[in-house]
């Protein structure tokens, strides 16, 4: 088989272990889906392809259907080849779907890093950043923050501060457009033949980095305005190549990010740990004695603000897990 196509896209000893039980299929790996239409990259180049028969009519879930980034064994054919099995994902960055049902939506999988943008004006929202946090935390993904839009703020040591006490253990990157070597951060941190995605609001200047990445348009933007400059109008999800040999997965941008699968241990790490010096081990943070988290907001430690989105987003995930096992419950019984 030859792999140089394949090593392009992060082809690595482990999806090469995974693959070995496929031995009368090809590997590919998902560049872009439409619908029930896939682009994926083999030895044989790039095509199209769909997932079979029996895929389809086995699959409980649609974390059961390949996704951008996905690993996969398929039968090649010159017009249409056909998808049979999913390899083993590293990681899955996935957010609840829209709508009342209980799904999770995958955004992307095999990602070694998720850069999350948030951009130095309006967009600027620590709580929202918490969220994607969780998020990306529970991937399996590496999660650093990107400061877009650096040039617009004389404040930027401040508000780098306030995104620190949210991620103490999360590297913090800035970027800019606008200025010469703005991109160099980000730049110097990526490397040959992993795996990158861009999530953020529509508007923090996703498209605009990763045209600069890539030295080429591959995403539309345009101006809305100085203080929000670039309206991201990317629609689905995409993976590049840049002549560095970074893998790029472009992504829409989300106007809200509904949680799905979530870890606070990482992203609130700081409130789980301060949780297990309370007094009582079923302490709610409220109007229990000697509360560790009270007093940790009392002395600046943490903000009230922060507790109040821990405890919303918890609640919420809580609530999502019901849903799902519900939801596994009905589709596990027995037709009549």
């Amino acid at each position: 088989m030859n792999q140089t196509e394949l090593i392009k896209v992060g082809l690595d000893e482990a999806t090469m272990n995974a693959f070995s039980v496929y031995g009368r299929y090809q590997l590919a790996r998902i560049t872009y889906q439409q619908k029930d239409l896939y682009t994926v990259i083999s030895s044989m180049g790039t095509h199209q392809a769909r997932i079979s028969g029996k895929m389809m009519y086995e699959a409980m879930s649609f974390n059961d259907y390949p996704a951008v980034g996905d690993w996969v064994a398929m039968e090649y054919n010159d017009s249409i080849s056909i998808i049979h099995h999913i390899l083993p994902r590293k990681s899955v960055l996935e957010r609840k779907s829209a709508g009342v049902t209980s799904e999770g939506q995958i955004i992307a999988t095999n990602l070694d890093v998720v850069f999350i943008c948030m951009s130095l004006n309006q967009n600027f929202n620590l709580r929202r950043l918490e969220r994607y946090l969780a998020v990306v935390f529970a991937s399996g993904a590496t999660p650093i923050i990107l400061l877009t839009k650096s040039d617009l703020t004389d404040q930027f040591d401040l508000l780098y501060k306030e995104v620190e006490k949210c991620a103490s253990n999360v590297q913090i990157l800035k970027s800019s457009s606008v200025e010469e070597n703005g991109y160099s951060q980000v730049k110097s941190i990526m490397q040959k033949s992993k795996t990158y995605a861009f999530i953020g609001s529509s508007g923090v200047g996703k498209s605009t980095l990763v045209n600069a990445l890539l030295n080429d348009v591959v995403m539309d933007t345009f101006e809305v305005g100085k203080m929000a400059k670039g309206r991201h109008i990317t629609t689905s999800r995409s993976l590049f190549v840049t002549e560095e040999g970074y893998i790029i997965i472009d992504t829409p941008g989300m106007r809200e990010l509904q949680l799905d699968q979530t870890d606070f241990s990482l992203s609130f790490s700081d409130i789980e740990s301060l949780s297990t010096h309370c007094k009582f081990n079923d302490c709610t943070h409220t109007f229990e004695p000697s509360c560790a988290v009270k007093d940790a907001i009392e002395n600046g430690t943490i903000s009230n603000e922060r507790l109040k989105n821990y405890q919303k987003m918890l609640k919420e995930a809580k609530h999502q897990e019901t849903k799902q096992r519900k939801q596994l419950k009905e589709k596990s019984r027995p037709h009549k």
